[in-house]
């Protein structure tokens, strides 16, 4: 791999608003074509090995986008449960017609092998912090599921373990890697909707579930290790659902109320349109259908609840454009996109501008945000979502959560990223860890 080099959080402020400003063309797609194209003709002695931790229905659908890349190698899988890492090496296996990916049931012996260069981590929740840390101070570099971090905290002490280790990192909110979401930044940022002044997020309804299910008698560790699974968090008996996939929603699993299921993707996107990557709203306050988030610029931020599924029963402003839909709004019209890769301009003498969003592409993708991933991890440059962008983007959304968790206005400080005022609010900033090694 070449020499270390990473962008400064100081450098990338001072220059993530022109990066981020770029408009998304079709001569830029054809671009990121060609990147593909070379990956592919890129030698099996430069090819970079990749690791997994933690292997389930994501991370499956990460998985299987990378296994596309010639350049990229998948050698080794770690997963607690036994069935995840058969399926895992199944599926791995498969698709380069042999038998040498190597399992693992603790990712620490993974993280131990010099031979890999890059980690997935797609565990749940709880472990994404932890685990990225420890890959880092291993030497390796990164791509996270989000959210990254359960806590303020978590996404602090993330951000600093890679700009200090100097590994590459990339936070799994792949839609901003997506045509359409940064057709409608781009539009944003060029000044066609006019000064903005509001933004719409959108976010399940947020829950709060601090019950416990029924205790069951613990599996055999090579079938489940449970010590391992739970990890960080605080210890509570085995049971099944939790394994299957039924963790959500439990604060001790969970990251703020659910609302960084969405609010991970949908508030990083009115993060970039506001150019706001460096910094977060000062205001928090919630209400029963919404967080209404004010930057230090004036412009709002409502993060609005949707049922799930929403059908017809979301917030009035938002057109039927699949999941994930956000609205940037200005003095001079509006753009709405979602995950069915659309776009609705407001008023109609707009609609030129959005006329060159290229082919339509699902917010679900990970193709080019891997991709971009990969790239860096050679470059070592910052990545579309990197630490820094994650940072601000996680906190604004933990400090929403919080806000509806108290059910108070709340005020941070960005440049302290602490409550003002609240003692209360600032001791929820971090959780104990429990101790599992």
């Amino acid at each position: 791999m070449s020499t270390p080099r990473q962008t400064s959080r100081r450098d990338f402020l001072a220059t993530s608003a022109t990066v981020a400003s770029i408009a998304v063309t079709k001569s830029a797609l054809a671009q990121a074509s060609s990147l593909v194209s070379a990956a592919q003709r890129t030698s099996a002695n430069d090819r970079i090995n990749l690791g997994v931790i933690g292997i389930g229905p994501r991370c499956t659908y990460d998985l299987t986008a990378m296994l596309k890349f010639n350049d990229i190698r998948c050698v080794a899988i770690s997963d607690v449960q036994a069935s995840r890492r058969d399926a895992g090496k199944a599926l791995v296996d498969g698709a380069y017609g042999n038998k040498d990916c190597v399992l693992f049931n603790d990712f620490r012996e993974l993280l131990n092998r010099k031979d890999i260069d890059a980690v997935l981590v797609a565990t749940g929740d709880r472990w994404h912090a932890a685990a990225s840390m420890l890959a880092a101070e291993a030497g390796k570099d990164v791509y996270s599921e989000k959210p990254c971090g359960i806590t303020i905290g978590d996404c602090q002490d993330l951000a600093d373990t890679f700009t200090k280790t100097k590994r590459i990192f990339q936070a799994g909110t792949q839609r901003r890697s997506v045509p359409n979401f940064q057709q409608a930044v781009s539009m944003a940022h060029a000044g066609q909707l006019g000064k903005l002044h509001t933004l719409y997020a959108t976010v399940y309804i947020p829950t709060l579930d601090n019950t416990w299910l029924p205790a069951e008698p613990t599996p055999l560790r090579e079938e489940c290790d449970w010590n391992m699974w739970l990890g960080p968090a605080p210890w509570r008996p085995y049971n099944s659902k939790y394994v299957q996939g039924r963790w959500r929603g439990y604060y001790d699993f969970d990251s703020g109320a659910r609302l960084l299921d969405w609010g991970a993707h949908t508030v990083d996107l009115c993060q970039w349109a506001n150019k706001a990557d460096d910094s977060m709203p000062l205001t928090y306050e919630p209400s029963e259908q919404n967080i209404v988030c004010t930057y230090e610029n004036g412009v709002k931020l409502l993060i609005d609840f949707l049922p799930e599924p929403f059908g017809d029963r979301g917030p009035r402003w938002i057109t039927r454009l699949g999941t994930c839909p956000v609205r940037f709004e200005g003095d001079a019209g509006s753009v709405e996109t979602g995950d069915s890769g659309e776009l609705v301009v407001k008023p109609a003498s707009l609609q030129a501008n959005a006329s060159e969003a290229t082919e339509r592409v699902r917010g679900l993708d990970v193709s080019a945000h891997a991709r971009n991933f990969f790239d860096c991890v050679r470059s070592r440059e910052l990545t579309t979502c990197n630490q820094h962008v994650m940072r601000t983007s996680h906190i604004a959304c933990h400090a929403a959560a919080l806000s509806w968790i108290l059910q108070r206005k709340l005020t941070i400080d960005p440049a302290t990223e602490l409550f003002v005022n609240d003692e209360e609010a600032n001791r929820l900033i971090r959780r104990p860890q429990r101790n599992w090694a």
